[in-house]
C-alpha cells in the first residue's frame, strides 16, 4: 500500500513490477525491483520550472497530498496545511515579480505548504513544525516526479514579507504560516539531476571523523 501510495497506480504499478529492462524484473524479484525504482526515483528527482499548458488529475494531486501526509512528525501533530491552487488568477495572484512569478503564470498547478500553529507543540519545541512540514515537502515532490510531474521548491517563511503575502492573497488566519509553495506541471523541459554526492560532508562517530 504505501508503494502505490508514493508511485501512484497511474505511474509505477508497483505491485505487478514493470520496470522494463531491469533485469531484476526478468528474475521475477518484486522486492528488489520495486526497492530499486525508489531510489532511482529520488536519485532522479530534479527542479521543474517549465510545464506544458495541461492539468494535472485530481486523482494525482489526490496522491501527492496522501504522500505528503505519509510523513513523519514530531509527537505525531501532523501539523500542516495544504492550499491547492488551480485557478489560473490566482496563480497569477500568487506570482508576483522575477522567476518564481513566471513559474506559476505558466504553471497548471501550485500546492501552497503551510504550518498550522494550532496543531504545533508549544514550548521550546514549537520550531520542529518547520521540520514536519519540510518532510511533507519532500515527499510530496518524490511524489510529483514518480507520477511523471515536474515541481519545485520555492521557499517563503521564514522571509516575513513573502510569507505574508501569500497568506493574505489566500485569506490565511494568523495561525496558518505558509512554508512555501510548490509549483507543479508537467515538464515542458528535461534538466539533469545533479550529483550531489560529496563523501567530505560524512564523519563517522564523531565530527570529522574517518570510516
Amino acid at each position: 500500500m504505501a508503494l502505490m501510495l508514493l508511485f501512484g497506480a497511474s505511474a509505477l504499478q508497483a505491485q505487478e513490477c514493470k520496470h522494463e529492462g531491469d533485469g531484476c524484473c526478468q528474475q521475477g524479484d518484486k522486492k528488489e525491483c520495486c526497492q530499486k525504482a525508489i531510489i532511482e526515483n529520488i536519485m532522479t528527482r530534479t527542479s521543474i520550472r517549465k510545464y506544458k499548458q495541461q492539468p494535472v488529475e485530481d486523482c494525482k494531486i489526490e496522491t501527492m497530498l496522501r504522500a505528503a501526509m505519509a510523513a513523519p512528525t514530531a509527537m505525531n501533530k501532523q501539523p500542516w496545511h495544504f492550499v491547492v491552487v488551480t485557478d489560473k488568477a490566482m496563480l497569477n495572484k500568487l506570482a508576483g515579480e522575477g522567476r518564481r512569478g513566471d513559474m506559476l503564470r505558466n504553471a497548471p498547478l501550485a500546492i501552497v505548504i503551510c504550518g498550522n500553529m494550532e496543531k504545533a507543540i508549544g514550548g521550546d519545541a514549537n520550531g520542529f513544525w518547520i521540520q514536519d512540514v519540510s518532510a511533507a515537502t519532500e515527499n510530496l515532490l518524490l511524489a510529483a516526479h514518480a507520477l511523471g510531474l515536474g515541481a519545485v521548491w520555492t521557499g517563503l517563511y521564514p522571509i516575513v514579507e513573502r510569507a505574508g503575502q501569500v497568506a493574505q492573497i489566500l485569506g490565511m488566519p494568523e495561525y496558518i504560516i505558509p512554508l512555501c509553495t510548490v509549483v507543479i506541471g508537467y515538464p515542458d523541459e528535461q534538466p539533469t539531476p545533479k550529483d550531489k554526492w560529496k563523501p567530505e560532508n560524512i564523519s563517522y562517530n564523531v565530527y570529522g571523523g574517518s570510516k
